[in-house]
């Protein structure tokens, strides 16, 4: 399976989640990548939408690989072999750096607003696809942390190992593809790139707009 853009998968996601429509839904989104995917499904939905704000541990030397993630709380996913490859000190400066873009993050992508609410409500968790998974381990242990009722992990696309990793801390998980072999999320994309601050807060900013328009 193949999308056009992540237009086109948060468009076909929602198609999955119809039986959400209705219900007391908190569509959260992980940025930037995740947000056009998100706006789709809450504006399909009818859902409540929102930026959670994770991100990857990332190798000094291997940005693009992770030994984990940490969300805005605090929450963390850390692997255990990560002793053994990067020292005490080179492991806090990269999580200190990750909480300093957090921090940036939620005063550009959320305006420096709190997160709403989370206790008690069903959240659809949302990304434009999940390669090792990490940073929505770390938003799965935000929500179970807030004392979410229910948290549904969607994506378009998830390496299988990834799928299955998932699988075990959400209570569903709504996964559109599964290619194999799996590479990178990129493969499923036709059109594929990194999503700027200003693309991310243009569709936050439509939300709310389309939102006051119907309040």
């Amino acid at each position: 399976m193949t999308f056009k853009d992540r237009k086109e998968a948060g468009l076909r996601l929602a198609e999955a989640l119809e039986k959400f429509r209705g219900r007391d839904v908190l569509v959260l989104a992980i940025p930037r990548g995740g947000v056009e995917v998100a706006y789709q499904v809450a504006r399909a939905l009818g859902a409540e939408l929102s930026v959670v704000m994770v991100r990857k541990l990332p190798y000094p030397e291997n940005p693009e690989a992770g030994f984990g993630a940490v969300a805005e709380d605090g929450s963390r996913i850390v692997s255990e072999t990560v002793q053994y490859e990067l020292d005490e000190a080179d492991i806090s400066a990269i999580i200190r750096a990750q909480e300093e873009e957090i921090r940036r993050r939620i005063k550009v992508l959320r305006r420096g607003q709190p997160l709403p609410g989370i206790k008690g409500r069903t959240v659809i968790l949302i990304d434009d696809g999940l390669a090792m998974g990490s940073t929505m381990k770390a938003a799965i242990a935000l929500c179970r942390k807030r004392k979410a009722k229910r948290i549904i992990a969607a994506v378009p696309v998830a390496g299988e190992w990834a799928a299955r990793e998932i699988a075990k801390l959400a209570d569903e998980t709504v996964i559109l593809a599964k290619p194999v072999p799996f590479f990178a999320v990129a493969q499923s994309y036709q059109k594929w790139y990194d999503v700027p601050d200003r693309e991310a807060l243009a569709i936050l900013s439509k939300w709310e707009s389309e939102k006051s328009a119907t309040a």
